[in-house]
C-alpha cells in the first residue's frame, strides 16, 4: 500500500472525536519494536480483530537531523502497518501519518520515539460515520432547464449557477433589448420573495479572443442596477465578467446558436435559506 503524508492537523481532527488510540514506544534510532513493546503490540492484535484501523502517526525525538527522522518516523510507520495488515481491519481511507521530530512534544526523548494507533472498537462501527463526523452525501439535484425561473432558484445549493433565459442586448453595448423585460421581472419576482437570497451576476460575452472593453462585466452590472433601482438592496447582489474566459462552445464558434449559448448571462447563488 502506498503510505500518504498528511499534516499534523489531520492528527488534530481525529482526537476531537471519540475514538479509541494505543501507543508503542521505540528505542532508540530504531524502526523494529524491542521485545517487551513488540508482546504489547501482538497481544493488542489479538484483541481487536474486530476492531477498525483509522490512522498511524509515527513521531521520534529530536535528535538528529530532520532528514534522518522523518525517515525514521516514517519507517515506523510502515513497520506498525505491515505487523497489522490482514489481521486488523482497516478502513479504506487510512492515514499514515509521519511526524519525524515535529511529534516530539514531550520533554522525555524516551515518550516522542512512538507509533500512535487511531481506532474504533467494533461496538463503535455501526455509527462509525457518526463518530468521524462524516455526513451522507446529499443527493444531487436535477434542475430542469425548461422550469421557471423561482423554481430553479428553490432547487439550487449555494454554488448553482443559472443561466437567464432572454436576455439580450443591443450589439457592443450593455443596454438590454425589450425581449429581456420579462426575464429581468422574473429575477426581481425571485429576489423579492426570497430576502435571504444573494447572488453573483456573471456576464460572458462570444465571437472574439477578448473581451478588451469589459463589456461582460458592464452587462451584469446593467442587470444589478435594474435590480437595485426596483428595491433590492445592492449588498444582495454582486457582479463578474468573465469576457470569453468560460464558453460554452469553442471560439470561434461554428454556428449563431453556438455564439448565442456563449453569449449569456448566469447567477451564481452565494447564499440561501433552505
Amino acid at each position: 500500500m502506498k503510505f500518504l503524508l498528511t499534516s499534523i492537523f489531520f492528527l488534530f481532527s481525529l482526537i476531537i472525536f471519540s475514538q479509541e488510540k494505543v501507543v508503542f514506544f521505540f528505542d532508540n534510532n530504531k524502526f523494529e519494536l524491542n521485545k517487551t513493546e513488540l508482546a504489547k503490540f501482538q497481544k493488542w492484535i489479538a484483541e481487536n480483530a474486530t476492531s477498525k484501523i483509522l490512522s498511524i502517526t509515527g513521531s521520534t525525538d529530536e535528535v538528529g537531523s530532520t532528514g534522518f527522522n522523518d525517515t525514521l518516523s516514517q519507517k515506523r510507520v510502515s513497520y506498525v502497518f505491515n505487523q497489522i495488515k490482514g489481521k486488523v481491519n482497516i478502513r479504506p481511507d487510512f492515514k499514515s501519518i509521519s511526524l519525524g521530530e515535529k511529534g516530539a512534544t514531550s520533554t522525555s526523548k524516551a515518550d516522542n520515539r512512538k507509533a500512535i494507533i487511531h481506532y474504533l472498537l467494533e461496538k463503535d462501527l455501526e455509527k462509525e460515520d457518526e463518530v468521524l463526523g462524516i455526513k451522507e452525501a446529499e443527493p444531487e439535484v436535477i434542475i430542469p432547464d425548461d422550469a421557471p425561473l423561482a423554481e430553479k432558484v428553490k432547487l439550487a445549493k449555494v454554488g448553482t449557477k443559472i443561466t437567464l433565459k432572454n436576455i439580450n442586448f443591443y450589439q457592443n453595448t450593455f443596454a438590454t433589448m425589450p425581449e429581456s423585460q420579462g426575464t429581468l421581472y422574473d429575477l426581481l419576482f425571485v429576489m423579492q420573495n426570497n430576502p435571504e437570497l444573494k447572488i453573483e451576476i456573471q456576464g460572458h460575452i462570444c465571437c472574439i479572443d477578448k473581451d478588451y472593453r469589459n463589456l461582460s462585466t458592464d452587462r451584469a452590472k446593467q442587470i444589478k442596477r435594474f435590480l437595485v433601482y426596483n428595491g433590492i438592496q445592492e449588498y444582495r447582489v454582486k457582479t463578474k465578467g468573465f469576457g470569453v474566459s468560460q464558453p460554452i462552445y469553442p471560439i470561434p464558434e461554428a454556428t449563431p446558436e453556438q455564439a448565442a449559448a456563449n453569449r449569456r448571462v448566469e447567477i451564481e447563488i452565494l447564499s440561501k435559506t433552505r
